[in-house]
Parts: structure tokens; C-alpha cells; sequence
């Protein structure tokens, strides 16, 4: 067992840099899309309507946040099968490869559908790092490992944001390199048309490049080493997996009720029934290791990792709910924020989109960094609340004072975004305490990424919102962002854990 003074080995400061990247990484792949979805879909729509492209780009989100909910299960299952370091490596060539494919989209479906498989790779990696480092590193460390981590991911968006600030002014010469490298006419305009949007999902293949050191110099978690669960068989692990994609088809069918012209009590009833069954799906490795534990004699490894805890289902619901509430309005509030400020700019300031992601980005940074090392002085519940009521006041008084893209707009969105981005160095400090490493990988995954599904419903709502609205997006937004309220109701229900240390 792993003990608060235990040493910090190299191999676990190369674990975190690895990491580290992969998170930034991750960022950058997610914050991608805002910024370039008004071009993306402007071109491959041809004329939109009006409102057609807010409902494309919440469908596209929505299918997003399913695929790294199915990530974020189905690679860490991987992760807890396979090893923290393998899977990871998997990951991350998931979500770059697909994110660069985007780039050869024909049509909205097109875009839309392989921005939801790269998801699978951004939800996985997100549990597998957290996984890897919490047990490499000694308990000591965790409070502000954990503030890293929630800095690493939001630094990912600040990278999109500067590169897409940076891109646009280059594109010209980036036009006439291709030009004197040999494409021809047709392809460099293909490429560079609607603001070089195809070029710069292309571009960002780069992050396949950290495999190899990941390969290379990466050792894998000696806790997963000690407690991995061998033995089992393929059929066994091929019921997992399809328990898994029955849970991606119950969500994926929730998105297309959204996506149909049909009646709000069809819509509603199958959402419903949907997320049941979703949540039926996802849950089946756990379900299994549950089972087996229960017909296991005393000395088996699994009765060992999970008997003293019955409370393991009802924690990976709780750790659910907590984790839906910030993502909810990060997807439902904030990433509608660029799209927002193109309205208000009015054509007048082209980098609009990239602004407001750069500023309300270093405000998470600045959040998770300053905010997560008080988790262990003033206790989980209370920072948990604490930036609810700061998310709830900010993005209220943001969204209903900001009448122009100007200073103010900007103050307010870093605002905003301090208290919406902190609750990632909770969640990364929290959850790996609520479950044993026998299954850690896959809880958190569970956890953390079945609230994403939440959250694509949200997202959907929010589109649906704008509809009703008139395109107004302070009043969809200020609606959507009363989330907040139950993560104050829900926050009592949690373990109230001061100095937290990893079970085993």
C-alpha cells in the first residue's frame, strides 16, 4: 500500500509529463470545435438558415460529449484490463487521428460523426491519466497534482485559442508555402477556403507524436501491476464490451429523438428511457466485478479490492451527479460563449471566437491552480459549493450585462470561467478516493463520463432554448446555467473527506 511519505520516483515525474501532455492535448482537440464550427458548417451547409447552423453545432457537441462518455467507460475498461500506460497510448492516437480527419468532411453529418469517434479517445484519456498518476504519486502530492491536472486540460484550450489567433494572419503565407510545394490550385483552395478551417483540423494531428514517448518512457502504475484482475475469459470480456455499446446506442438514439421533428412527449419519454438504458450498459463491468466479488471465496483478489466497500454502485452514481453539474455548464453555457461573441462583434473583431475561449481558459488555469490546493484546508464540500454559487453569480451577471464584445465581456467571461473551470481540480482530487484501483480507472470513467451524457441533453436544450429565444443567447445561457442549484442540493450527499487517500 502506497504510504504519504513514500518517495517521488522519476518514473513518476515522467508519468505526469506524459500526462500533462496528454491532457493539454486533450484540451486543445476539445476546445477545437468552437472555433472553427461557424466557418465549418457555414461551408459544408451552403446557405443556411437561420439557426441552422446553432442546431448542427449542438448536435455535433451533443454527439461529442456520447462518444467521450463511451470513451471514457470503454478506455477504462482498457485501462484496468490492459494496463493505465497502454490504453493511454490508445487514446490519445484515437483523438488525434480522427480530430485531423475531420478536416476531409463533405457534410454536417460527416463533420458531426467523426467529432463524436474522436471523443471515444478524449474521454478515455482523461481517466486513464488521472488513474495513473494519483497512483504513482504519493498521497501527499495529490491536492496539487490534482490542481495540475485541472490546468493541464484548460491550458489545452488556451493553445487553440492562441494557435487559432495566430493562424488567421498566416494563413496568406501558409497559402503561397502550399503553392510552392506543388498543390495544385484546386486543393489549396479547398484546403484554405472558409478561413482555413480543413487546414487547421488537419494540422492538428500533432498530438500523435507524445506516443512515442509515452512508449518509450512511461512505466505503468506498480498499484495496477499489484491488483490487476486476471484470468478472464474472452467471452466474459466480450459481454463487457457489448454492455458497453448498447449503452452508446441507448445514448446515441437519445440524440437522434433530438435530432427527428417529433412531439416534446415522444422526445422526452424516450430521453428518458434512453439514459436508463445507457446507464444499464455503461454499468455492466461494474455490475460484473460486483457479481464476482459477491460468489468469490474470501481470498480471491476481486472480494479482496471490493468487499469492504458495498457502497461501490452507489458512489459511481454519486460521483455521476457530481461531475454532470460542471459539465453541464461548460457544455451547455460556456462553449456556446464564442459563437455568442461572433453575434455581438457583429463582423468588426475576426478573432471574436478565439478571444473568448483564450480569456475564459485562463481563468480555469488560474482557478484549478490557486483554488484546488485549499480542497484538503477547507474540505471538499465546501470549494464544491464554493464555485457553484461563484459559477452561478458570474455567468448570471456576465450574461445579462455584456451587451458588446468589449473589455467588459472579456473581464466577465475570465470571470466566469475561474469559477466553471475549477471544478476540474475537484473532480480530479475527488473521485479516484471514492473507488478501489481494482476498477478505479473504470468508476472515475463512468462517473465523470456519464455525465457527459447529462450534458449532451443539456446542449441539445440549449439549441432548442435559442429556437424559442429568438437567438437570444443570454437568455438561454442564464437559463441553462441554474444547474448550479443542484449542485448545491447534491454536494451534501457526498463523503465529506478532508485528507482523502487513494483505497486500495
Amino acid at each position: 500500500m502506497a504510504t504519504p511519505d513514500r518517495p517521488v520516483t522519476p518514473g513518476a515525474w515522467l508519468a505526469l509529463a506524459a500526462a500533462y501532455l496528454g491532457w493539454m492535448f486533450d484540451g486543445y482537440e476539445m476546445g477545437i470545435f468552437a472555433l472553427v464550427a461557424r466557418p465549418a458548417l457555414g461551408d459544408l451547409l451552403g446557405q443556411p438558415l437561420p439557426g441552422e447552423i446553432e442546431r448542427w453545432y449542438s448536435l455535433a457537441q451533443a454527439g461529442f460529449l456520447v462518444g467521450a462518455a463511451t470513451g471514457g467507460v470503454l478506455f477504462g475498461w482498457l485501462g484496468d484490463w490492459l494496463g493505465r500506460v497502454r490504453a493511454m497510448i490508445l487514446s490519445i492516437l484515437v483523438y488525434a487521428l480522427l480530430t485531423a480527419a475531420g478536416g476531409f468532411a463533405q457534410a454536417p453529418w460527416q463533420l458531426a460523426l467523426l467529432r463524436s469517434l474522436a471523443a471515444l479517445g478524449m474521454g478515455g484519456e482523461w481517466a486513464l491519466g488521472v488513474a495513473l498518476v494519483m497512483e504513482l504519486w504519493p498521497n501527499r502530492s495529490r491536492a496539487w497534482l490534482a490542481g495540475l491536472i485541472g490546468s493541464a486540460v484548460n491550458l489545452g484550450f488556451v493553445l487553440v485559442a492562441c494557435l487559432s489567433h495566430l493562424y488567421q494572419p498566416c494563413l496568406a503565407a501558409i497559402t503561397h508555402a502550399l503553392h510552392a510545394s506543388g498543390f495544385s490550385e484546386s486543393w489549396v483552395q479547398w484546403l484554405t477556403a472558409h478561413a482555413g478551417w480543413r487546414l487547421f483540423l488537419i494540422l492538428s494531428v500533432f498530438p500523435a507524436g507524445l506516443v512515442f514517448f509515452i512508449r518509450r518512457w512511461v512505466p505503468e502504475s506498480d498499484r495496477w501491476l499489484k491488483h490487476r484482475l486476471t484470468g478472464r475469459a474472452w467471452s466474459t470480456q466480450l459481454a463487457q464490451v457489448a454492455g458497453m455499446l448498447f449503452g452508446t446506442a441507448s445514448a446515441v438514439g437519445v440524440i437522434l429523438l433530438w435530432a427527428m421533428e417529433l412531439g416534446w412527449t415522444w422526445r422526452w419519454c424516450g430521453t428518458i428511457l434512453g439514459l436508463v438504458a445507457a446507464g444499464w450498459g455503461y454499468l455492466w463491468p461494474l455490475r460484473h466485478y460486483w457479481h464476482q466479488q459477491r460468489d468469490a471465496g474470501p481470498t480471491s483478489a476481486i472480494a479482496g479490492a471490493l468487499a469492504p466497500r458495498p457502497s461501490l454502485l452507489p458512489r459511481a452514481a454519486l460521483g455521476c451527479a457530481l461531475s454532470c453539474v460542471p459539465l453541464i455548464g461548460t457544455w451547455a453555457v460556456t462553449q456556446w460563449l464564442p459563437l455568442w461573441a461572433d453575434v455581438l462583434a457583429e463582423g468588426r473583431v475576426a478573432t471574436a471566437r478565439s478571444q473568448t475561449m483564450l480569456w475564459s481558459a485562463l481563468g480555469a488555469v488560474i482557478s484549478t491552480l490557486l483554488v484546488t490546493p485549499w480542497v484538503n484546508r477547507l474540505g471538499r464540500r465546501t470549494i464544491y459549493a464554493f464555485l457553484c454559487l461563484g459559477a452561478l453569480g458570474s455567468l448570471l451577471l456576465f450574461l445579462n450585462t455584456a451587451t458588446r464584445f468589449d473589455g467588459w465581456f472579456l473581464f466577465m467571461n475570465t470571470l466566469a470561467g475561474f469559477f466553471v473551470g475549477g471544478f476540474y481540480g475537484w473532480l480530479s482530487l475527488y473521485l479516484p478516493e471514492l473507488y478501489p484501483t481494482a476498477v478505479r480507472a473504470l468508476a472515475q470513467g463512468f462517473a465523470y463520463n456519464f455525465g457527459r451524457i447529462i450534458a449532451a441533453i443539456a446542449t441539445l436544450q440549449t439549441g432548442q432554448l435559442l429556437q424559442w429565444f429568438g437567438q437570444d443567447y443570454p437568455l438561454a445561457c442564464s437559463t441553462v446555467s441554474l444547474v448550479y442549484l443542484a449542485g448545491l442540493g447534491l454536494i451534501l450527499f457526498a463523503p465529506a473527506h478532508r485528507n482523502g487517500q487513494l483505497p486500495d
